[in-house]
């Protein structure tokens, strides 16, 4: 790497000199769009390589107990992959990405290149219940920094990038760019003008194109029914139950999550939840994996298979055997997602969303068509729910809109897709302020979403801000120690550090100015008696959100800074205006 570095540094200069900012960033957002969709295509193949092979060796001779167990098996692989060569840390899910962007300098770790991917083959090829978008974003996502750093790019096209690998995952994986695009925007940025967009739209369009080159083939249904004005009632009441259905599933695998996080044995929890897991595949088999063939079975009117291999096999027969399997299926699904990622697996939960969505529009179809009250098309209340549910625990409408829109070739359902993504979307906010990605990074104050100062804050780092001119005393010393150093120093604050460095206090002028007419006290007063405690410290490394909330809290317009216990110097609430100011400034010019 030391070898290279001096060559990158060389072409840094070069292409400054002979290629516009705009136009190298362009560039670079073309390469991430299409190694993240080589990568997307890649993982597709894989996993359906290696589920061909588990179905023909494996499920065919005795599929009850294969479903049980291969979860099992697949989410312990992943566990030890991620202990024995990650260190235990995978770092999961798209709301990490917005850390990095807010507290890492847009860095993202470069393990992402590749962790993201090895573990969700483990995970989704054996049966795991969670989806590959969010893997297949974060390692777009990771490529598009680790590109931008390589290149020696600035912070903010380092995140333009970030949001190019995220529009080119999704793109790739679901064959639609326009909702990479939206959810790039949606999700990923806090703030977006044209010139940020250009790069994005061209990320996701490259990654499309190359991956349709690449992988052929259309996972879902294509809607082609035009909806009717006497529908909009029932579109209205499905969009407000896909609320509910959201918090659900937003409240169920964050509660899941913190629980498993306090299980601090990794393998005992591999073992705990891929059991669980099993169990539940086993009396629910359409769990299993993704869970999309599944959508297209129903989609075809298709119910027999869901009661394939299942001891409850007997509801088929049942006259309300398809509602409460697909009851069932709708309420268990996040269950099975939650297992699958708290017992070590990787995947997401865009795509277990998809699935739930599904057997709750099927339920709702069916369950009004049962009671006479309406004849409603199966199909476009399936696909409307899987935007509504998506929408809703993701927070993100538009991006559920336009994928589905996309994924179905359903344009004609546009106004049903707008009233239930809108309808679900505002019912889950009012319940649930934080999406299942955020939710538990907003709550531990790790992030801090919608606030576009705090953003430009976090930007600044604390290390950079740090002055030095303050002339510190020995703990050890008197009061004529103290006099003496006065006239040499143009700070009225001295901090109290010991033979060792380490920080205990600060002596404030005003609070000595009258002793210092009183010769007599020179030797009997301590520096320890005269000091008193900073109103707070601050270690190196603390983001600058956290910063400012002391400097809130106390009311202090100096603070010192600590490495460790060591004292390394203070900071100014005034020196943060400024150089805040001044960034804003910065990336105003910038845009």
């Amino acid at each position: 790497m030391k070898r290279i570095s001096p060559w990158l540094d060389k072409f840094a200069q070069w292409r400054t000199k002979n290629i516009g900012e705009r136009t190298f960033l362009v560039l670079v957002a073309m390469l991430t769009g299409i190694i993240t969709s080589i990568l997307a295509v890649l993982l597709k193949v894989i996993i359906r390589f290696v589920q061909h092979l588990i179905q023909e060796d494996i499920i065919s001779k005795n599929a009850e107990w294969s479903y049980m167990i291969l979860p099992f098996f697949g989410i312990l692989l992943c566990s030890i992959y991620v202990q024995r060569y990650l260190s235990g840390n995978l770092g999961r899910g798209t709301g990490l990405l917005l850390v990095d962007i807010s507290k890492n300098n847009a860095n993202i770790p470069k393990h992402k290149l590749f962790s993201q991917m090895i573990s969700s083959v483990f995970t989704v090829s054996f049966g795991g219940s969670a989806g590959l978008e969010a893997p297949i974003v974060v390692t777009g996502s990771a490529y598009g920094s680790n590109l931008g750093k390589a290149l020696r790019m600035t912070l903010r096209e380092k995140t333009i990038l970030i949001a190019c690998g995220a529009a080119a995952g999704i793109s790739a994986i679901f064959n639609c760019p326009t909702a990479g695009v939206i959810f790039a925007m949606e999700v990923i940025l806090a703030r977006v003008t044209v010139p940020v967009f250009i790069p994005i739209l061209i990320a996701s369009a490259t990654s499309a194109v190359v991956s349709k080159l690449l992988y052929t083939g259309q996972p879902f249904y294509r809607v082609t029914n035009e909806w009717t004005f006497s529908s909009i009632p029932y579109f209205i009441v499905l969009g407000l139950i896909c609320g509910l259905l959201s918090v659900y599933s937003i409240r169920v695998f964050s509660k899941g999550e913190s629980f498993f996080v306090k299980l601090k044995r990794p393998y005992l929890k591999s073992v705990f939840c891929g059991a669980l897991l099993g169990m539940l595949i086993f009396v629910f088999p359409p769990l299993y994996g993704e869970g999309y063939p599944n959508i297209l079975n129903i989609l075809h009117a298709d119910y027999g298979h869901l009661f394939n291999y299942t001891p409850l096999s007997y509801l088929v027969m049942n006259k309300y055997g398809v509602l409460i399997m697909a009851a069932a299926l709708m309420l268990t699904k996040v269950f099975a997602t939650m297992f699958t990622i708290g017992g070590g697996g990787n995947g997401g939960m865009f795509g277990s969303s998809l699935f739930a969505g599904s057997f709750l529009g099927l339920l709702f179809v069916e369950g009004l068509r049962m009671m006479g009250i309406a004849e409603l098309d199966h199909v476009q209340f399936i696909v409307v729910a899987m935007a509504g549910l998506l929408s809703g625990v993701i927070h993100a409408p538009l991006t559920a809109i336009f994928l589905i829109a996309e994924i179905t070739g359903g344009y004609t359902l546009f106004v049903p897709l707008m009233i239930v993504s809108a309808l679900s979307y505002f019912v889950t906010k009012y319940f649930e302020p934080y999406s299942v990605y955020t939710r538990k990074l907003a709550i531990s104050g790790e992030l801090v979403l919608n606030n576009p100062d705090f953003e430009v804050l976090n930007h600044l780092h604390l290390k950079d801000l740090v002055e030095k001119d303050f002339t510190p005393v020995l703990l050890s010393g008197t009061l004529r120690d103290l006099i003496k150093v006065i006239p040499e120093s143009k700070r009225n604050l001295f901090p109290v550090v010991d033979h060792f460095n380490q920080f205990h206090g600060v002596i404030l002028l005003d609070d000595i100015r009258a002793l210092m007419f009183k010769p007599e006290k020179y030797d009997t007063l301590m520096i320890r008696d005269l000091m008193q405690r900073a109103p707070a410290e601050l270690e190196i490394k603390e983001p600058m959100s956290a910063v400012m909330k002391k400097f809130e809290d106390t009311q202090a317009w100096n603070l010192p800074v600590l490495v460790g216990m060591k004292y390394e110097g203070f900071v100014s609430k005034s020196a943060i205006f400024s150089n805040y100011r001044n960034q804003l400034i910065e990336d105003l010019v910038k845009e």
